[in-house]
């Protein structure tokens, strides 16, 4: 005996979570794959489709599930952007373009994209380059003043900053530092 309680219709070899995706009717099945889902983190409606879709669920019960999550406020891609960029660019340090990037491929609607980035001014965005910068600028210490360029500009490049607020950035804080930049905006 392994001290397990059996219960009538259990076998040895079926778990818990088999028999909560399992039931006959797949609407019920999509309500519970989307709540398991929508209880580790955020999801987007394209995101929950995508699962479902993937489980076999017919797409006009997944469209009847989401539809009604919808409505009950579990989606809302709008919260869903604003969260995300707030969270990104503060954590993660990611400029407008890298975040609309980001949302798009988790398949928020471009209008909505277009919101929740336009939160961030170029202000803010250029704050949060400077600092990004700051904190690398120390470890770019000993190397010559164009691999240090290359690197802090191309560390904002991948994060999404526009080349010229980069550049600009760099500039200016290399000039901080006592760096000579003359010559820097034509070679760059």
């Amino acid at each position: 005996m392994t001290g397990r309680t059996e219960w009538p219709g259990d076998s040895p070899d079926s778990s818990r979570a088999e028999k909560e995706l399992s039931p006959q009717d797949p609407a019920e099945r999509a309500r519970a794959i989307c709540l398991r889902l929508l209880t580790g983190t955020p999801r987007t409606r394209r995101q929950l489709a995508d699962a479902l879709g993937k489980r076999e669920i017919p797409d006009d019960i997944a469209e009847e599930v989401l539809a009604r999550f919808e409505d009950v406020g579990l989606i809302d891609d709008a919260a869903f952007a604003d969260a995300w960029v707030e969270s990104r660019h503060h954590g993660r340090g990611l400029a407008r373009r890298a975040l609309a990037r980001e949302l798009r491929t988790k398949g928020i609607d471009p209008g909505v994209v277009q919101e929740a980035v336009g939160q961030l001014d170029s202000e803010q965005e250029e704050a949060t380059a400077r600092e990004l910068v700051a904190r690398k600028l120390r470890a770019t210490r000993g190397l010559d003043r164009d691999r240090r360029l290359r690197r802090l500009a191309g560390m904002l490049a991948r994060k999404g900053y526009p080349e010229g607020m980069a550049l600009r950035v760099v500039r200016q804080a290399l000039e901080a530092e006592g760096e000579a930049t003359d010559g820097l905006e034509e070679g760059y």
